[in-house]
């Protein structure tokens, strides 16, 4: 199925080919190498909202200055062709203060949308509010910086947002590879994310290697979300900008139903930016209603006849949009991303792993760049010799809230090994949150440990209990002490010193 209006009767033109056609000159952004500056031949640039004549023009703006540009550029250019999702170490000034994993829970912004496909009584127009809240992300991944990579064992707790529980886990860092998971008495969610890119010199295309599942608890019934690839334009020359052309897909696995939704590429003048427009198709594959808007602003549907036309006394009823958005945020966030970063919606007793701990990413938000540029080397280094450690002992890390499986799934960007939520960190949750009278510290002064000594086996039946919870809250006090001895002193006996 290549489009929802390709799939269309030969007898009928639809109900979006007259906006269509008016574009039809329009179907591609325009494209210019850089000829005219010496030493920068043939790189892309494109004007997200001019023509052909624009594209010298617009490679001269950009945040890059000249010496920082020229810098970038001899640094990168012998990886073109090359998928470049952690094998480059790059400078803090292209980051946001926020991770992979931070970035994974931006999805649960507007999940009462899956709320309301769980309480529909409408086969139809559940898929609609499914496939609205897998649109209405899009608009939080227009950012142009890149977030953190996590590292290996790090962490994410998200709650006090519509009642949703939400772990995400770093559960692979060579290929880099995220889990996650979200509940409330609606649905759950599950993803197994693996990023893969391919760096094309003044772009990046990013294909979502992963799958997506929502289960909506009231009928069981299993919805399978595959989004389209993302290009990221004028990563040196010009006015960095997302664009997410081809086709969104989400599968009702119960019942055979689906969304087939086209994200219109850019074209000339900015023709066709950001709009959405497709059909929730039954299991025969027939139209039954149709949806459209724009992925950064709103998503409408109404419902149709078999050849995709409106049907008569129906009107276009909107569903979704976007929620109101600070004025001119230095990283274009949403107030939803600015919760994700704060402690206000972190649960009690929070994992030393948790991404807000980071102090890479604390000292960018802190507008501290050349603390954010040591702190990251300091991480990364960290890391290495953490993976030196284990892998001389014959050890594998193992993730704690996420169990690998055997399964592979192939994805249209390459098979994806999968890992299953194992339940435990309800339970962890559960006991941590009955640990009332225990003197437990500030979050915001714990040291962000990854790689947390583990003092039970993780099969132990106690690791979970109040009991339990409380031992290890003891034994994170007791760590505590050891803060006066020097850094490598402390990093050797805490991370290696009696890991289990």
């Amino acid at each position: 199925m290549s489009s929802p209006s390709k799939n269309k009767p030969a007898q009928t033109k639809g109900f979006f080919a007259a906006m269509s056609s008016s574009f039809s000159m329009f179907s591609t952004a325009m494209r210019s190498s850089v000829n005219g500056l010496l030493g920068y031949e043939n790189l892309e640039v494109i004007s997200p909202d001019g023509g052909q004549e624009d594209a010298e023009e617009e490679a001269r703006r950009g945040r890059w200055k000249q010496e920082e540009r020229d810098s970038y550029w001899k640094m990168m250019q012998k990886y073109i062709g090359s998928d470049v999702t952690s094998m480059v170490t790059l400078p803090v000034i292209i980051f946001e203060p926020m991770t992979m994993l931070q970035k994974m829970a931006e999805l649960m912004e507007y999940c009462h949308l899956l709320d309301l496909a769980n309480k529909c009584e409408d086969p139809y127009l559940r898929m609609v509010y499914a496939a609205s809240w897998a649109v209405s992300v899009y608009y939080a991944y227009q950012r142009t910086w890149k977030p953190f990579n996590p590292i290996l064992g790090e962490t994410y707790e998200f709650v006090n947002h519509n009642g949703i529980t939400f772990i995400s886990e770093q559960v692979s860092h060579h290929p880099p590879m995220s889990a996650g998971h979200a509940e409330n008495e609606h649905f759950t969610y599950d993803v197994t994310s693996k990023l893969k890119t391919k760096f094309l010199g003044n772009s990046v295309d990013v294909y979502p290697v992963g799958r997506t599942r929502v289960t909506l608890r009231r009928d069981g019934v299993v919805l399978d979300l595959v989004p389209p690839p993302t290009k990221v334009n004028n990563l040196i020359f010009g006015r960095t900008w997302v664009d997410s052309p081809g086709e969104m897909i989400m599968t009702n696995l119960t019942t055979g139903d689906k969304v087939v939704l086209h994200f219109q590429e850019c074209g000339w003048f900015g023709a066709g930016r950001y709009e959405v427009d497709g059909y929730v198709f039954n299991a025969a594959e027939e139209p039954k209603m149709l949806m459209s808007g724009k992925w950064n602003e709103s998503m409408s549907y109404q419902p149709c006849d078999k050849d995709g036309e409106p049907l008569p006394g129906t009107e276009l009823k909107e569903v979704w949009r976007v929620a109101a958005v600070p004025e001119n945020d230095k990283y274009q966030y949403t107030y939803f991303a600015h919760k994700i970063n704060r402690f206000e919606t972190a649960p009690k007793n929070l994992l030393a792993s948790d991404s807000r701990l980071r102090p890479d990413r604390y000292a960018l938000e802190m507008n501290d760049m050349p603390k954010a540029g040591a702190e990251k080397s300091s991480l990364e280094e960290r890391q290495r010799a953490e993976k030196r450690n284990r892998e001389s002992k014959g050890d594998k890390f193992t993730p704690r809230w996420f169990d690998a499986t055997e399964e592979v799934a192939a994805t249209p960007w390459g098979d994806l090994e999968i890992y299953q939520y194992n339940g435990k960190y309800i339970q962890h949750r559960a006991a941590a949150d009955h640990t009332d009278g225990i003197d437990v510290e500030d979050v915001r002064t714990k040291e962000f440990n990854p790689w947390q000594c583990r003092h039970w086996p993780l099969n132990s039946p106690d690791r979970h209990t109040t009991a339990g919870i409380r031992a290890q809250i003891l034994d994170w006090d007791a760590v505590q002490i050891q803060n006066h001895l020097n850094p490598d002193q402390r990093f050797l006996r805490w991370h290696f010193g009696s890991c289990k």
